[in-house]
């Protein structure tokens, strides 16, 4: 067989019965002879779906990326993929995170493709076509979807989740009636996009970029704004010259120095948790390895400089007007891998080295930062032997180190079963423990970490409490929320251990999670230990549960890491009936 430098040559530059096959298919779509004149096929895999509101516009934009594909040369082929909608999906959309990223991967592996366009946007759609691509190692560049407009309720601008959070808390506390809700809540979402602070799906849109996958400044464009467009369509246009030019290739730009970059620039951002499970599971896909201890020695080092809620007052449409993630990397250059490829084929340090800031309040020079530290801390001890993580930038500081006596809830059930009765024995200094909600315990590591405060104490003005789980939480909640604990209590993790009135440690400044009860108590404790029977016995959820990694090795499944790259003579084999 003869193999063609573009590797969909080898589906329409054959001259034999199966060439003629794909091109008379391909031809009932209304495609004449010249666009088999061996340009390069560029696919565009949308997550577009109704189901997920985040990721609702991208039709819009996948037609920006192929006007960019046609006008450099290239053919257009776009196809759909698995839309994960945050909000709709029950229990969590993390649950699916490596079903979608299978999708992409065998999407891109079995496709006739020389480059690919990955239109994401929601929460678990960015790490989730990273990874696919990361293991397919086709060249691929990311157009995420953008944020919404800010939110305007009255007088006060409204960010998604975030101030979400802190309305029903003052509905539950009584300051706030239903009529009062009702109109916030027609006021807070007022546009396509994703939410509109500095939540998971902000934080992966920068960690894509600040890994080297997007074009420069594409991850604070407001979905609505005609700048998403033009940078969609100039991604096309940079799809057909890798196609051409044969990368670079994921592998190429997904380095080592590459995701320090990135972890410097989650710290600095104030981002999401959940980017370190994301970032972990991607790197996992190219054999990089990143240990928990890595993130905290990076945070430890990287100031906070991005003054966006829940870490801050301002929302993403401030952030990109100040000058977007450029500018922030451009501020952490003397801490950054500057050499780093990144997919337009310059250098992190040549793509950032011009970048303005126009508003210093929401992304503070690196002289005068908002905190010496990055956002996420990671913590160790007996309760968490493989780290928890704790976004520090959005706790509270009297409770940064705090000790308390646990109560324990054993499941998401029993919590918002529990939680507001009134014999509960619960107070502000008190340890609030949640069991089972993890990788395999949920199943799926569902966004329950920022468990309810009582609304007793909330009718007492507690705004905060010292939270801890082994779930996830969203990245626009806020609270001195300790998560990710691991390895979890669903297969034996010493959370499961925990039982009420236990003494409970956080000291953040020392990075550590204590459990203060003796050896002889908890070796007791562990012996009389049974874990639950599994929730799925077939189907994916079967799967799920027997190939899920914790949370500190990022979630993927064991069997996904690292890539096995597409050879340029992969055909499908013959397609003809």
């Amino acid at each position: 067989m003869t193999t063609h430098d573009l590797r969909s040559r080898n589906w329409f530059g054959r001259q034999d019965l199966d060439g003629f096959a794909h091109r008379s298919w391909l031809k009932t779509e209304g495609f004449s002879d010249l666009v088999f004149d061996g340009r390069p096929v560029i696919g565009i895999a949308n997550s577009w779906s109704e189901l997920n509101n985040c990721n609702a516009h991208l039709r819009q934009v996948a037609e920006a990326v192929k006007r960019g594909v046609w006008s450099a040369g290239g053919l257009p082929l776009e196809f759909p993929t698995i839309s994960l909608g945050e909000i709709l999906m029950k229990p969590t959309t993390m649950l699916f995170r490596n079903l979608m990223a299978m999708d992409v991967e065998e999407c891109i592996r079995a496709y006739p493709l020389d480059a690919v366009v990955l239109l994401s946007g929601c929460d678990k759609t960015t790490p989730a076509m990273l990874m696919g691509a990361a293991s397919a190692e086709v060249p691929a560049v990311m157009v995420t979807g953008g944020p919404m407009l800010r939110g305007k309720w009255r007088t006060e601008e409204l960010g998604s989740g975030t101030d979400l959070w802190r309305l029903w808390g003052e509905r539950r506390a009584g300051r706030l009636t239903d009529e009062e809700l009702c109109e916030a809540e027609s006021c807070m979402s007022r546009s396509s996009g994703h939410c509109m602070v500095m939540g998971t799906a902000s934080t992966m849109a920068s960690m894509a970029e600040a890994l080297g996958m997007t074009l420069p400044g594409n991850a604070a464009i407001p979905a609505p704004d005609s700048r998403r467009l033009a940078l969609a369509e100039l991604s096309g246009r940079r799809a057909v010259e890798m196609a051409r030019a044969g990368g670079p290739t994921p592998s190429q730009i997904l380095t080592a120095n590459a995701f320090d970059n990135a972890i410097r620039a989650d710290m600095a951002i104030g981002g999401s948790t959940n980017a370190i499970v994301h970032l972990v599971a991607i790197a996992g896909r190219v054999g990089v390895p990143l240990p928990l201890a890595h993130f905290d020695e990076l945070s430890r080092t990287t100031p906070f400089l991005v003054n966006v809620r829940p870490s801050g007052k301002y929302l993403m449409e401030d952030f990109f007007y100040a000058g977007g993630l450029p500018v922030v990397m451009k501020e952490l250059l003397p801490l950054l891998h500057g050499e780093a490829l990144t997919v337009n084929g310059k250098s992190m340090a040549d793509n950032v080295r011009d970048a303005k800031c126009w508003n210093e309040d929401v992304i503070r020079p690196l002289s005068v930062p908002l905190a010496s530290e990055g956002g996420t801390v990671i913590l160790f001890g007996n309760l968490c032997p493989d780290g928890a993580v704790l976004k520090q930038s959005a706790a509270s500081p009297h409770l940064l180190v705090h000790r308390g006596r646990a109560v324990v809830f054993e499941d998401h059930e029993d919590l918002h079963r529990r939680i507001d009765d009134p014999s509960l024995p619960i107070d502000e200094t008190s340890v609030l423990v949640l069991k089972h909600v993890g990788p395999k315990g949920a199943p799926g590591m569902p966004e329950w970490g920022a468990a309810p405060i009582p609304a007793r104490l909330l009718r007492k003005g507690v705004k905060d409490m010292v939270r801890i789980s082994d779930a996830r939480m969203s990245g626009t909640s806020y609270g001195t929320v300790v998560l990710h604990v691991a390895p979890e209590s669903a297969v034996g993790g010493p959370l499961a251990l925990v039982s009420d009135g236990d003494a409970i440690e956080l000291d953040v400044p020392k990075r550590t999670l204590a459990l203060r009860v003796s050896d002889e108590e908890l070796a007791r404790r562990r012996a009389a230990w049974k874990p639950r029977p599994p929730r799925f016995t077939r189907g994916y959820g079967r799967l799920f549960l027997d190939h899920v990694l914790q949370a500190n090795e990022g979630c993927d499944f064991d069997y996904l890491r690292g890539a096995t790259p597409v050879r340029r003579e992969d055909t499908a084999g013959p397609s003809h009936s």
